[in-house]
């Protein structure tokens, strides 16, 4: 049975079980869990800059602020505080963090539909993008790794931090509170993707338009089968095809 079924018609539920987080509290949450990640990788990354850079130019800065093996660290070290930040919230309210974010592990038959879709849906996207004469370069200066531990860096934020935290805050915490609300779960799953969408700076209009239709997808699996584990191993499978079609990255 779907967590949702257990939910009051009227909004409350009859049963003892400490509440959920409502819209508000949940969109508060979200963006504190956005704030202290944001901190904790600036902070990793300015404590990794070399003690001699009031000496370089601002254009020297900025690219030593952008490497990629400065980026990934930060990633990878900020991604536990954030995740921490929820583990906090979530206890507060008496309830068990797997629970609440629905960390059920898939079975193996829903793990290997996921991968299908996913392999199928960058197969689409990939041929709509040729189609409308929209590729671009494989060599991207934003995108060069630096020799191998770079790129293993590379690799492990990409397709194993990034999607957990993602799939944790959105179709884990953020799906959770929302589906619960006034929005109803499709309308969660609409604004998480929007919002997942958005977030994704990096990207052009297309880009966001094709990210939000997997947001879509994404959370269409967390609806159905009740597992944010099952979201992380979808997230991730799709990162890992999108690595090893892009590059060349060293």
């Amino acid at each position: 049975m779907s967590e949702l079924e257990n939910v009051h018609p009227f909004g409350a539920d009859p049963s003892p079980q400490p509440r959920a987080f409502d819209f508000f509290e949940t969109l508060l949450v979200a963006l504190i869990v956005y704030a202290v990640f944001l901190f904790a990788a600036q902070l990793t990354i300015m404590l990794s800059l070399p003690a001699f850079m009031n000496g370089l130019s601002p254009e020297q800065v900025d690219v030593l602020w952008k490497q990629q093996h400065r980026q990934g660290a930060a990633v990878l070290l900020a991604t536990p505080a954030a995740v921490a930040v929820l583990w906090v919230a979530i206890r507060r309210t008496g309830r068990e963090f797997t629970e609440y974010l629905a960390l059920n592990w898939p079975s193996r038959d829903g793990i290997v539909s996921v991968i299908g879709v996913m392999t199928i849906f960058l197969t689409v996207e990939v041929f709509v993008t040729i189609k409308l004469g929209l590729t671009r370069p494989q060599t991207n200066s934003d995108f060069v790794v630096g020799g191998a531990t770079g790129l293993i860096l590379f690799a492990v934020v990409i397709c194993l931090a990034a999607p957990v935290l993602e799939e944790f805050v959105f179709r884990g915490f953020m799906f959770r509170g929302w589906s619960q609300s006034f929005l109803g779960p499709i309308g969660a799953i609409v604004i998480t993707s929007a919002l997942w969408a958005m977030l994704h700076t990096q990207y052009g209009w297309y880009e966001r338009s094709w990210i939000f239709i997997m947001g879509l997808v994404l959370g269409y699996f967390r609806l159905r089968s009740n597992s944010t584990w099952l979201t992380v191993v979808a997230h991730s499978a799709m990162n890992m095809e999108i690595l090893f079609l892009g590059g060349p990255y060293l």
